[in-house]
């Protein structure tokens, strides 16, 4: 990777909100439903040898949007999320590999390896991850951008609820399938804070 992303200096990049998404999808009867979390922080360290990295990320879940209010409600109660009573998912990484397909992608591949956790359920997960390079910004700072996703399984993490059909059908999936993009800026003089501390976030443009 050293070699791979030499312009991606070690230090700390926060994630932009206003320039990153986190979105899910979900089956739904026939199709598929989308939706997403647009409040939450994040932070990548960058090891001088980049495969020591590591990254972390706090998501509201109540902040769930699905482009229907009372879909979002019922999401959000106990049968689903659970919010009132486990308001935040979080992320963290434990390890950085080369992803071994993709080989002739135009950006380079990586597997971020982490652990998630959802209503005080932690599973291991595998983010196949890509690196879309580094660059100035117009507010005089540094960027770099990632894309990354991955599938998870609702029932891992105690979130059953379905309703049976006809025959051995039920109404909803139980894969969900993740989507980020990831915007992060570089803080060159900002220590990295303690767990517990309220992660930086960047002005919205």
């Amino acid at each position: 990777m050293g070699g791979e992303v030499p312009d991606l200096e070690a230090g700390r990049w926060t994630i932009d909100p206003v320039h990153s998404e986190i979105t899910f999808s979900v089956r739904h009867l026939m199709t598929t439903v989308r939706g997403s979390f647009p409040d939450f922080e994040g932070e990548v360290v960058i090891g001088a040898d980049p495969f020591d990295s590591t990254a972390r990320a706090e998501i509201r879940m109540g902040s769930i949007d699905t482009r229907s209010a009372e879909r979002d409600e019922h999401v959000r109660s106990a049968d689903f999320l659970d919010v009132r009573r486990h308001p935040v998912m979080s992320f963290a990484a434990t390890g950085v590999e080369r992803a071994k397909i993709g080989r002739r992608a135009r950006t380079p591949r990586y597997h971020l390896h982490g652990d998630l956790t959802i209503k005080n359920v932690t599973r291991p997960v595998r983010l196949l991850t890509e690196f879309h390079g580094v660059g100035p910004d117009p507010w005089g700072g540094v960027r770099a951008g990632f894309t990354a996703t991955a599938s998870i399984s609702r029932r891992d993490f105690g979130i059953e609820f379905n309703i049976p059909l006809q025959g051995d059908r039920v109404m909803l999936g139980d894969e969900i399938a993740i989507a980020l993009e990831i915007q992060t800026v570089f803080a060159a003089d900002a220590p990295r804070p303690d767990a517990d501390a309220p992660l930086d976030r960047c002005p919205p443009a």
